[in-house]
C-alpha cells in the first residue's frame, strides 16, 4: 500500500480511549509515504486523563509528524484556501464531532478544517468512536454517509453487552479507507462483525 505524495489533514478528537490506536496509524501512514497536517480539537489540547496527558498527546503527535498541530479556528481556515490536504481524516470522530459534521456546526478547529477541506470537493474520512451511535448519533451517521465527500473506515460495536449502542472504528483498516476515499469509494463492509 502506497500513500506517497498524499497531503492528509489528520484531525484527532476526545475519545481518549482510542487515541493511542489513532496514533499508531499516524505512524502507519507516514511509513506508507503520507505527509500529515495534525489538527487537534480543544478537549485533547486540555484535558489530562487516565490514558494519558494532553501534553502526552500534543508532544506524541508533534513527533510523529514533524509538523505543528492545528490548534484554533483561525489556523484551520486556510486549510482549503490554500488547498492545503487530499483527504482530511477524523480519527476518532466523537458522537459530539459527527452530530457538528452533520449539521454543519464549526465551533473547534477539527470542524474548520473539515469544512475548509471539502469545500475543494476532497473526501473527508471518519472514524468513529462514540457510546451512542445505535442512538442519539445513528441519524448522523445515517445522514453523513448520504452527504457527499464523506467515508467511513469500518465501525462496529466494541462491547455489545456492557455498552450496547457504542461502536467504533477498526482502526488498522485506515490505510486502505484511505485509498478508497481518494477514489470515491466507501470501503467494503462499512459495518463489522461485533465481538
Amino acid at each position: 500500500m502506497d500513500l506517497k505524495g498524499l497531503n492528509i489533514g489528520y484531525c484527532i478528537c476526545g475519545s481518549f480511549c482510542t487515541l493511542k490506536d489513532s496514533l499508531e496509524q499516524m505512524k502507519n501512514i507516514i511509513k506508507l509515504g503520507g505527509k500529515i497536517t495534525p489538527v487537534m480539537s480543544y478537549s485533547v489540547l486540555s484535558t489530562d486523563t487516565r490514558f494519558g496527558s494532553a501534553d502526552f498527546f500534543i508532544d506524541s503527535v508533534q513527533n510523529i509528524c514533524g509538523e505543528k498541530i492545528i490548534t484554533t479556528i483561525e489556523d484551520a481556515e486556510p486549510i482549503g484556501p490554500k488547498n492545503l490536504t487530499d483527504i482530511m481524516i477524523v480519527a476518532p470522530c466523537t458522537g459530539n464531532t459527527l452530530a457538528k459534521l452533520n449539521r454543519g456546526i464549526v465551533d473547534t478547529p477539527v470542524l474548520m478544517a473539515v469544512k475548509a477541506h471539502i469545500r475543494n470537493n476532497k473526501p473527508v474520512l471518519l472514524a468513529l468512536a462514540t457510546n451512542d451511535a445505535l442512538g442519539a448519533n445513528l441519524e448522523n451517521i445515517g445522514g453523513l454517509i448520504n452527504k457527499k465527500n464523506f467515508y467511513f473506515v469500518p465501525f462496529g460495536q466494541d462491547d455489545y453487552e456492557k455498552k450496547p449502542k457504542s461502536m467504533i472504528a477498526d482502526f488498522e483498516k485506515i490505510p486502505e479507507a484511505i485509498i478508497a476515499a481518494i477514489k470515491g469509494q466507501q470501503i467494503q463492509p462499512i459495518l463489522k462483525n461485533a465481538e
